[in-house]
């Protein structure tokens, strides 16, 4: 039976009305667990999480599930802005990209997925929106960045990962900063159509290569180039054909 610490953060508000339909991911980006629950509890901060996950496994709850956690910050998915409102939000010990990012312990990856498929089996969150917070908010964050291991988790049910190598590229041509025309402008709708919120220029601009290594950061861990390659274009045609 899943064990869960009770840690109250005052840190939350109704979800008005809203569906639970997203699992969010962070890292919690501090040097130690214990600063990052004291800062998610801490009226002053004004920042709070559904649950935290430490680094041996233990699992904290901050706040209820039927209430609204402040994590997401300003962000967009496939169409909707008050992330918050919808989704739930696990923190994941780890001091992440700042104060040196590294690999995730299997105790605490194992709490995470036990954790997970407990909050699927309460909700009707559909796999491919099972993501992180550097997908709802690219331009701003990272996490809980190229390490996690999203392909295990969707192994035991929660989200989904196709295995990049599994995809082989076809004919085309690779896109790049700087680039414009139709190209750009089938890619940026294939991932607006995705779910991220990048704009349609016809132009692969700043934006749209920090878009590219979201997507790369979360479903191609092992190459992120910001590039819209072949390769990364065919997987996210991929992605778009198996939703």
């Amino acid at each position: 039976m899943l064990k869960i610490l009770k840690r109250p953060s005052p840190n939350f508000d109704t979800r008005g009305g809203a569906d639970i339909d997203i699992l969010l991911m962070h890292y919690t980006g501090m040097e130690t667990g214990a600063e990052a629950i004291e800062r998610l509890c801490s009226a002053e901060a004004g920042v709070s999480s559904h649950y935290v996950v430490e680094e041996d496994g233990r699992i904290f709850q901050l706040v209820e599930e039927a209430e609204r956690a402040w994590h997401a910050g300003a962000s967009w998915w496939a169409g909707d802005e008050n992330i918050n409102a919808r989704s739930i939000g696990i923190e994941i010990v780890n001091p992440g990209h700042e104060f040196g990012y590294r690999e995730f312990p299997k105790e605490q990856i194992d709490a995470v997925i036990e954790l997970s498929r407990d909050i699927l089996s309460r909700h009707s969150i559909p796999a491919a929106r099972v993501i992180g917070h550097s997908d709802v908010a690219p331009t701003r964050k990272q996490d809980p960045g190229e390490l996690f291991p999203w392909q295990r988790l969707a192994l035991k049910g929660v989200g989904r990962f196709i295995d990049p190598g599994s995809v082989e590229p076809v004919a085309g041509q690779d896109i790049r900063p700087g680039d414009t025309g139709w190209q750009v402008q089938e890619f940026q709708n294939n991932l607006r159509a995705f779910g991220y919120a990048v704009e349609i220029t016809s132009a692969f601009d700043e934006a749209t290569v920090i878009t590219t290594l979201a997507f790369q950061r979360h479903f191609r861990p092992e190459a992120m180039n910001g590039l819209g390659d072949l390769h990364t274009q065919e997987l996210l045609r991929t992605y778009l054909n198996f939703r």
